[in-house]
């Protein structure tokens, strides 16, 4: 039997879905409105770290996948899956793309089809928001006509250990047909599928994930502040603490939080809860203040570093080391290191970047890009780690730099001064 699956959204999330069900044997149709990504994926071109151009072309020749922009070739499915980024704005969740995905598919909607959101919002949006678009737009309802879910990505990209397949899936369904179908369509695309009882339990566990890690983070960041004011070395602090086999779960400081979920999510549950509730959600707040902060932090710390070797930042010559919001990942949107070097660029430093992950077409157009070479290193006033990537040579690094500022703890050494 032919069974058809929509994924709209062919960024991170949506694109390792679409290669994993081409090899689960469905005929996969990979809706995205960037026509620049779909002219990517056509051509066998990645712009995802966790699928390779060899699996686009692969996933292409089987004739079971299809890169679109056009709706049109959606018509006839069986499964669909939302993807799409809900972003903040002036502080507001953005459900501008859950919405448009949602009308654009709703007149595609059969008697007996699927639709699940995976994109991260705040609970209540998938029977509040999507619901009501899906079934104003195709004449029918749910759950009497069609199946409708929520299932919380957890897409880590360019984790090697924990990819699509081998993390457990959290799977809710509006009533308990489309949570049996939605759990079935899963059990073939991942290892383990975890049901929950309701479409917002599914919607908060995602939350809950990326607050805790966007508080504990927060509360590292603000350590590593007061620890390096009270002359402590809060590196070893948090390497003697992880010591601990129980009760304790390692977080390391930073120059912030970056990336499509940490920096926004958070901010939708306390939204939620502020206009639900009337209540403000302390810790998120906290932890958003804390964790904005850090960039400028870093560029302080940087300021004063140079100020006590007698230099200004005006003038100097800046290598910073890493874009990416992440190490080993090539996505630099929503990167705090792209704060810190523009706020360098604005204080009139001459700044260099070496990233050699980073694509080109996501690079910001006013930065200068260099290898990282004992020759860029030796003519640098200061080096400044702030994506710490495995391929970076770390022992050249400091040999190398008169002076290193390590954000992410890789360097040791009487030139080196660690956030």
């Amino acid at each position: 039997m032919r069974e058809k699956l929509v994924v709209i959204g062919q960024g991170y999330v949506g694109l390792p879905l679409a290669m994993r069900a081409v090899d689960a044997g469905f005929h996969v149709v990979g809706i995205d409105v960037d026509e620049w990504r779909v002219k990517r994926l056509s051509a066998f071109e990645s712009y995802v770290e966790d699928v390779s151009g060899d699996e686009l072309r692969a996933a292409h020749r089987s004739g079971r996948y299809l890169a679109s922009s056009d709706y049109a070739d959606a018509a006839g499915f069986d499964v669909c899956v939302i993807t799409v980024p809900t972003p903040l704005k002036d502080g507001v969740p953005d459900l501008r793309h859950i919405g448009a995905a949602g009308v654009a598919i709703a007149p595609l909607v059969r008697p007996g089809s699927t639709v699940i959101l995976e994109s991260t919002t705040y609970p209540g949006t998938t029977e509040e928001h999507l619901r009501p678009l899906l079934e104003e737009g195709s004449g029918l309802h749910t759950p009497e006509d069609f199946h409708l879910g929520y299932s919380p990505e957890r897409i880590d990209p360019g984790n090697p250990r924990w990819r699509l397949e081998n993390t457990p899936k959290v799977v809710s369904g509006i009533d308990e047909a489309s949570l049996a179908r939605i759990r079935a369509f899963y059990a073939r695309i991942v290892d383990e599928v975890v049901p929950v009882s309701s479409l917002q339990v599914a919607e908060l566990c995602k939350l809950l994930e990326n607050t805790f890690r966007h508080v504990n983070i927060a509360l590292v960041n603000e350590l590593s502040i007061f620890a390096q004011q009270l002359r402590i070395d809060v590196w070893e602090a948090i390497d003697a603490a992880s010591t601990k086999p129980f009760g304790y779960m390692r977080f390391t400081p930073g120059p912030g939080v970056g990336g499509h979920c940490l920096p926004i999510d958070p901010s939708y549950l306390s939204w939620r809860v502020k206009r639900s509730l009337g209540h403000n959600f302390r810790f998120v707040e906290l932890a958003n203040d804390i964790n904005d902060h850090m960039p400028d932090h870093v560029v302080q710390r940087l300021t004063l570093a140079l100020n006590q070797r007698g230099r200004a930042v005006k003038g100097s010559s800046v290598l910073v080391l890493g874009l990416a919001y992440k190490k080993n990942a090539g996505d630099c949107r929503e990167s705090p290191a792209i704060e810190v070097t523009k706020a360098l660029c604005k204080l009139g430093a001459r700044v260099r970047v070496a990233d050699p992950h980073v694509d080109a077409f996501l690079m910001p157009a006013d930065f200068d890009m260099v290898p990282l070479t004992e020759a860029e290193l030796s003519r640098a006033d200061a080096v400044v780690v702030l994506t710490d990537h495995d391929c970076f040579d770390y022992e050249l690094v400091q040999r190398a730099g008169a002076f290193v500022f390590d954000a992410r703890n890789r360097c040791r050494g009487d030139n080196v001064e660690r956030l």
